[in-house]
């Protein structure tokens, strides 16, 4: 099975471009905090949903599925999921942005490879999958790909950009409360909910 992390050209190192394109799309959540304290507040759990669901519409509308578009999103898939069964005006919407990119013709994988592809691979790569996951994700097929990667060198570098870029501890990820066990009396999220927790938590907490 091909792997490009150990077979294959070298990505190309020092790529001021790409060093910055690959900040630009990790820094989403960055941009959005930054815009919601100049007008006085921080964005609660309603502005981000509707955020991500806009960056889902988005996604979609330049033709990827639904794994592919909750990674660009930055939310987790089994919560895009979940609006996608409840709530009636975001499913409602999706659907218009799938009609409008088959309008369009715009069907990326397979033999079509497209720059929406392209971010998904570098935004799961940069959030720590593996380079194999990343590609499956975005609809790439490893030959394919191992061709793509021979004849750009500007390829090479977004991906190194992208493994440079990874963290070497997942904290902050937004996840949903359903992902961790419920507390006995604890109410559930609500249906749209997702929030901040850390994955990891140090032995010496467990407990407290």
């Amino acid at each position: 099975m091909y792997e490009p992390e150990e077979s294959g050209p070298a990505p190309a190192q020092g790529s001021p471009e790409a060093d910055r394109a690959v900040a630009w799309l990790k820094d989403g959540g960055a941009v959005e905090h930054t815009l919601h304290t100049a007008l006085g507040g921080l964005p609660d759990e309603r502005d981000v949903a509707l955020a991500r669901m806009g960056a889902v519409l988005q996604a979609t509308a330049q033709g990827l599925d639904v794994p592919a578009a909750a990674v660009w999103a930055g939310v987790p898939e089994q919560v895009l999921r979940g609006w996608i069964g409840e709530d009636a005006a975001f499913a409602s919407a999706l659907y218009a942005a799938r009609a409008l990119a088959s309008a369009h013709d715009v069907k990326p994988g397979g033999r079509q490879h497209t720059p929406a592809m392209v971010r998904v691979l570098l935004v799961a790569i940069g959030n720590g999958a593996t380079t194999l996951d990343a590609l499956k994700v975005a609809d790439f097929r490893e030959r394919r790909f191992r061709t793509l990667l021979n004849a750009s060198s500007g390829l090479r570098a977004l991906v190194g950009a992208a493994r440079r870029a990874r963290p070497a501890r997942t904290h902050g990820a937004y996840v949903p409360g359903s992902y961790r066990p419920r507390r006995p009396g604890r109410k559930p999220p609500a249906p749209l909910g997702f929030r901040l927790v850390r994955r990891d938590v140090p032995e010496g907490d467990a407990g407290s």
